[in-house]
């Protein structure tokens, strides 16, 4: 028996057609046909496009009769569409009076915000038709993936050990060797080595559909392109470039298949997401859909109509109003149940913050209702808690409990203090103790440490290069961080100095131990573990070439360091006291303090004053730890030019010191037993763990 709200009610041309269901918004398939539903609160009339695949004009223009608006909300029930070949959109009428901040234009075909496949960007780099006015079409998808049982992990906030990436660029090199390079696919023939490192959660840069020919220009014939994708077209829509089965309309399933394969292998996935601006830009960006649907919606406008630009990019999304709130919730909400995503990161999240005037707000209704929300109850949610219009909110950025923060004062200190920057030790203690003087009403897995990441050098280039060079990206070395706290080690880029080049990589080490061995949650730049380099340039969001992609063969080449980067992952993973979420050092069941910091003699530090010469200790109580006996890590580091020597502290009788990591030797799981507790050697800008058993 079919239901009374299932049969149609009015007719055009070959479709039949009647008021829809105003939840959810977009493109939805019904059992009668697919319900159409978008929101505009200023427009003055409302027009559904039919499109065939790749035609430039509609066949069909369905206008919403005006009883099938109900509140500020079109929605229409079409019957007879063929889901397969079948594209569509948007024309919105409505006053243009730019003053105003009204800028509806019905010549404009505009996108769904809600659309779950946009079509025509299936083959990255494919140029699209110039002529064609409306190259972001919606597709409508079947939500029917067989997950087999698969669920969100769910580890711990505090046992990840994150690695950051870019789809592409990943596996985008011949020398990655994967069947399809650059994809999702792609990354699924690496899941191996993910294993083998270590790491437990992969935290991906924007794979939201974008243009990568925004911005696109050549330079010396070298092609640049809008690589990173830090400008969202739509939120709701997997990038289709990024799957090598894009053409045939598969997207979104390659990309559920290497979440599955991720997940079955104890991976978790993080998306990096970017709703604080979108693809439209300033006022003399394109209309894609926001900009024509409403305007003074969507979007933080000054008095006289132009836009806040907050974030760097042109505009600044109205994230605290009520319906752009509620499309920021429906989307995470989306990925989380429809693609099993285990946590967000959200880029320039101040900007999350700010009121409809750009002021940041106290008690900002979004973070308060992504903290709260039921279906993201257990995703991790995670701040860049800073913007580009000035407002820094580390150690501050509103977490109801539940917002970890990328820890920027953690990335500061440690590149100063590794470089020789004594002064920095007394904050470096506080870092290493998970920032207590940050986060003491939270956790020290609110802190996402990290030395590096897509943005700025990578580990290499930091101990390689005391200046940017970004002269590839044709802006005249201007764009890119100019403060990187970076040290060359004494030659400017590549050397034949074998003196130079082996502390660079000794370099690296000393920074990987501190962080590996920090309480926090740690975070690692892909390609960091094999002395990955981008020559210098430290902004390279336009280099969809050699500059960016990963180069497998150093990985063979620095097979020393990654090894030495696995142990590390393999010490932090078994010793649980280095990941315990708590700020309690008080003295435990061991009969010592839990953490405690150290001078060359054992308990004689003065941790208000300068030192390059530290350690610091970890007393494992295997009663608290659910571990077969206690232990003691202990954690010397040097950033001196000189040698030093160190006592170790005094250890219960059965127990005997072991050296187990040298960044000097760059040996690893040595278990060379100590005849006594020192003193041990630490070479000049060296760190060595030992280990009490």
């Amino acid at each position: 028996m079919n239901r009374i709200d299932s049969f149609p009610t009015h007719k055009i041309g070959e479709f039949e057609y009647r008021v829809g269901r105003v939840f959810p918004f977009g493109a939805t398939i019904t059992d009668a046909g697919v319900n159409f539903s978008i929101f505009s609160k200023e427009a003055e009339s409302c027009t559904l496009l039919l499109y065939h695949h790749s035609a430039k004009e509609p066949f069909m223009e369905i206008p919403f009769p005006e009883e099938f608006r109900i509140g500020n909300v079109y929605t229409m029930m079409v019957f007879g569409i063929n889901i397969e070949t079948t594209e569509y959109g948007y024309r919105f009428g409505g006053r243009y009076e730019p003053e105003k901040g009204l800028l509806f234009d019905s010549s404009k075909p505009l996108l769904d915000p809600y659309a779950k496949s946009v079509s025509g960007r299936s083959v990255w780099g494919k140029v699209h038709d110039p002529d064609d006015l409306f190259p972001y079409r919606g597709q409508i998808i079947y939500e029917d993936y067989d997950w087999g049982g698969d669920t969100p992990l769910e580890i711990p906030q505090n046992e990840l050990v994150i690695y950051e990436m870019h789809i592409r660029g990943f596996t985008r090199s011949d020398s990655s060797g994967v069947r399809f390079p650059g994809t999702f696919a792609g990354l699924c023939d690496k899941i191996p080595y993910l294993k083998e490192l270590g790491v437990n959660c992969i935290e991906l840069m924007p794979i939201f559909e974008f243009d990568e020919f925004e911005n696109y220009r050549e330079i010396d014939g070298r092609k640049l392109y809008n690589y990173w994708g830090y400008s969202t077209v739509d939120f709701f829509a997997p990038k289709a470039g990024y799957a090598v089965s894009a053409p045939l309309g598969l997207e979104a399933d390659e990309l559920k298949n290497m979440i599955k394969k991720l997940h079955s292998n104890g991976i978790e996935v993080i998306l990096d997401v970017v709703f604080n601006h979108t693809a439209e830009g300033n006022e003399n960006g394109p209309y894609i859909s926001y900009r024509g649907i409403d305007n003074r919606t969507y979007y933080l406008l000054t008095p006289d109509g132009h836009y806040y630009n907050f974030s760097g990019c042109g505009n600044t999304m109205n994230c605290n109003n009520a319906v752009v709130r509620g499309c920021i919730l429906d989307c995470l909400r989306y990925w989380a149940s429809a693609y099993h995503i285990d946590g967000f990161r959200f880029d320039l999240a101040s900007i999350l913050t700010r009121d409809e005037s750009g002021a940041p707000m106290m008690m900002p209704p979004l973070i308060e209702s992504l903290a709260r929300d039921a279906v993201l109850g257990r995703c991790k949610l995670i701040a860049e808690a800073w913007d580009a219009g000035g407002l820094y909110q580390v150690g501050s950025f509103p977490s109801w409990q539940r917002w970890a923060e990328w820890n920027g004062r953690y990335r500061d200190c440690l590149r100063r203090f590794i470089k020789g920057g004594a002064e920095q030790a007394p904050e470096l203690y506080q870092r290493i103790s998970g920032s207590p003087d940050m986060y003491s009403g939270r956790s020290s897995s609110a802190s996402i440490n990290f030395v590096t990441c897509h943005d700025g050098f990578t580990l290499y280039d930091l101990v390689s290069y005391n200046e940017k060079h970004n002269e590839a990206n044709g802006e005249d070395n201007r764009d890119g961080c100019g403060n990187n706290d970076s040290w060359n080690c004494g030659a400017e880029g590549e050397t034949d100095d074998a003196q130079i080049n082996a502390l660079r990589i000794r370099q690296m080490k000393n920074a990987l131990t501190i962080l590996l061995t920090s309480r926090g949650t740690p975070m690692l730049l892909s390609g960091d573990e094999f002395a990955n380099t981008q020559y210098g340039n430290n902004n390279t969001y336009c280099q969809d070439n050699e500059t960016a992609w990963l180069d497998w063969t150093e990985l063979e080449k620095h097979k020393e360091l990654f090894e030495y980067v696995k142990a590390l992952i393999s010490l932090r993973r078994n010793n649980p006291v280095l990941f315990s979420d708590s700020f309690d050092i008080s003295h435990n069941g061991t009969g010592y303090p839990e953490l405690s910091f150290h001078s060359q003699e054992p308990w004689q530090l003065d941790m208000s004053s300068p030192a390059l010469t530290f350690g610091y200790m970890f007393a494992q109580d295997s009663r608290k730890y659910g571990c077969k006996k206690d232990s003691f890590i202990y954690v010397a580091v040097n950033a001196h030019w000189e040698a030093h020597e160190m006592m170790l502290p005094i250890i219960p009788g059965s127990m005997k010191w072991y050296a187990e990591f040298d960044s000097f030797t760059g040996k690893y799981d040595m278990h060379k037993k100590l005849s006594d507790r020192g003193p041990v050697k630490l070479e000049s800008r060296s760190a060595a763990i030992f280990i009490a058993k």
